[in-house]
């Protein structure tokens, strides 16, 4: 197939593209031009390059048809995070023939209440991001049931690979919290510590936008969370960090009011954002009907992003990896 990748240097591309050419397919990518994968791989050398400053272009009313003259069997979004963006590219796509795949969020889901969360049972989003996903999803479903574009959506959970710090123990993305977990000293954790966070691995995300091309029929009209099969509390994400380098956790539970006292703004706002939904995902829909099988735990997925941070002098540690 002619599969053009929006947003293909970034988290999900790296891995996607170099996995669409390996899987026979002609690739065009899409980007700004402004930086590179995360990863390098002989396969972008097979791929077609166009840059496009999508925001500019929407505002222009251009974006759209600029994608649709590319005569993709399928286009793949990455990054789209607007109904109007959305609609705009749909409109241009409509009776094309192509297959639209959209990246999603798991914040299209809310705060947890019964787990693990499915597609077919979830509490309305809050916040910004989570609502324009989950009216983008909507929109989508809603255009592939009236007879239009041809639709998938998969939400992903919080990607996680080499190259990028991932989100840590507190929620957040301060690297300070596994600086001090790898020298065993006190870490304060908001809450009771049992939140949960649902990391993927970007390899697994690639995987499935991959396995949501070729398997279209099965997948067109559908919806999908896309996490690791596992899930991490925040004392059990300490835990575990703290064993990569051969040092006991001290996770010390405080309230809200204290952590928000003690913590930047940006950094307490983030571990209130991922902790708060306390989010675990089924994927036994895109197992089923995709064939997803996801290659990496969440323990295996968060370490490979920290073994790359430490072996690429990114993150300040007292010590060697162990593991």
């Amino acid at each position: 197939m002619r599969i053009v990748v929006i947003g293909a240097t970034g988290h999900i591309g790296t891995f996607l593209v170099p996995r669409l050419v390996r899987g026979g397919h002609e690739v065009v990518a899409v980007s700004r031009g402004t930086s590179t994968p995360y990863a390098d791989s002989p396969e972008w050398q097979q791929v077609d390059r166009v840059t496009a400053d999508r925001e500019q272009e929407d505002r222009d009313g251009t974006f759209g048809t600029r994608i649709a003259a590319l005569g993709a069997d399928a286009v793949v979004d990455l990054v789209c995070f607007t109904v109007a963006s959305a609609e705009a590219l749909v409109e241009a796509l409509r009776g094309t023939g192509t297959h639209l795949v959209h990246c999603g969020s798991i914040w299209r889901a809310g705060a947890s209440r019964v787990l693990p969360i499915t597609e077919d049972d979830f509490t309305p989003p809050f916040g910004d991001y989570g609502v324009q996903k989950d009216a983008i999803a909507r929109m989508l479903k809603e255009e592939t049931t009236s007879g239009g574009l041809a639709t998938t959506t998969l939400h992903p959970g919080h990607i996680s690979g080499p190259g990028w710090m991932p989100i840590g123990p507190l929620g957040n993305l301060d690297p300070s919290v596994l600086t001090r977990l790898s020298a065993s000293e006190t870490i304060e954790v908001p809450g009771l510590g049992a939140e949960t966070m649902a990391h993927v691995h970007a390899d697994d995300v690639a995987q499935a936008f991959q396995l949501a091309v070729e398997r279209r029929d099965a997948a067109v009209g559908e919806d999908f969370f896309i996490t690791a099969p596992t899930a991490l509390t925040a004392r059990g994400y300490a835990h575990l960090a703290a064993s990569w380098f051969g040092q006991e956790a001290r996770p010390h539970s405080v309230s809200w009011d204290r952590f928000r006292e003690t913590t930047s703004p940006e950094h307490a706002g983030a571990s209130w954002e991922h902790l708060s939904r306390s989010q675990v995902f089924s994927v036994e829909k895109a197992r089923r009907l995709l064939g997803y099988t996801p290659g990496f735990t969440a323990e295996r997925t968060v370490l490979d992003a920290v073994r790359w941070q430490v072996d690429h002098d990114q993150l300040e540690v007292a010590g060697p990896l162990v593991v």
